[in-house]
């Protein structure tokens, strides 16, 4: 693995749980710990992390993983949570989409329902949902988290907060039975429960590799949402300690790998 992508690896751990041991990654990536200490440094004088007594943890004021990173993982079981979450959704119901790579499927999905107000804080998804016929669309103000398209604050939060919608869609980065949801960082926990409160239903958006894990803040517990929407790779007996609440959208099967012989034109 080149340094580059072990670096990405390395936050891609640190998104999902908050907190990295120098040790751990040195024996999930094989290598030894003094090129994981490099790496760490390196990550820390970016502002990518912070440093702690044998790891790393999220910086104190939010860093994410990379929005292209995010985007490119996971896609099967996005699409399903995506086609999913989509069907609930009705002609001229008002939507609002958290920031996040799932809620950009669910964007995409929307495309197929007409005379939706979609209210959105991601610039991916108002980029994308501008050329959809027929939609209002709002999005909020704040400032520009640009690792990952996001807009936050005060700005933003005041005006979730004075909105009514049928349908609050949120993402998260980690889901836990008992810790609830969490996130990463600070900086979005108070317009996800800005968020919470402007939906009528409130469905969380989550692939199942968020569950059972815990990130640096909670945004909710479980019982302030309506529904989580996860995909089937999440185990029966995994869902199980979440209740009925967890509902598992079944993936479409991956195509198969042609495999074409010497000579043969694909």
């Amino acid at each position: 693995m080149r340094t580059g992508q072990r670096r990405l690896e390395i936050l891609r751990q640190l998104f999902l749980t908050g907190y990295v041991e120098a040790k751990e990654l040195a024996l999930t990536l094989d290598v030894d710990s003094s090129t994981i200490r490099r790496d760490l440094e390196a990550l820390a004088r970016g502002g990518r992390l912070q440093r702690t007594h044998g790891g790393a943890c999220v910086n104190a004021g939010a860093v994410d993983v990379p929005y292209a990173m995010k985007q490119q993982e996971r896609m099967f079981a996005k699409d399903a949570i995506a086609s999913a979450a989509c069907e609930v959704v009705r002609d001229g119901d008002s939507v609002l989409l958290d920031s996040g790579s799932t809620t950009y499927q669910l964007a995409i999905a929307l495309r197929a329902r007409n005379d939706l107000t979609i209210v959105t804080n991601d610039l991916r998804i108002g980029r994308l949902v501008a050329d959809y016929p027929n939609v209002h669309l709002l999005v909020t103000g704040g400032e520009l988290l640009s690792s990952t398209y996001t807009l936050f604050g005060e700005r933003a939060v005041t005006f979730i907060e004075d909105l009514r919608v049928d349908w609050a869609f949120l993402g998260a980065d980690a889901i836990d039975a008992i810790a609830g949801i969490t996130n990463t960082n600070t900086l979005e926990i108070p317009l996800k429960r800005a968020m919470i409160a402007a939906g009528r239903s409130t469905v969380v958006l989550a692939d199942s590799t968020k569950f059972d894990r815990r990130a640096l803040v909670r945004v909710a517990e479980l019982h302030e949402v309506d529904q989580v929407l996860t995909d089937d790779e999440l185990t029966l007996e995994r869902a199980a300690p979440y209740g009925e609440q967890v509902r598992r959208a079944p993936q479409a099967p991956e195509p198969p790998r042609r495999i074409v012989a010497v000579g043969e034109v694909p």
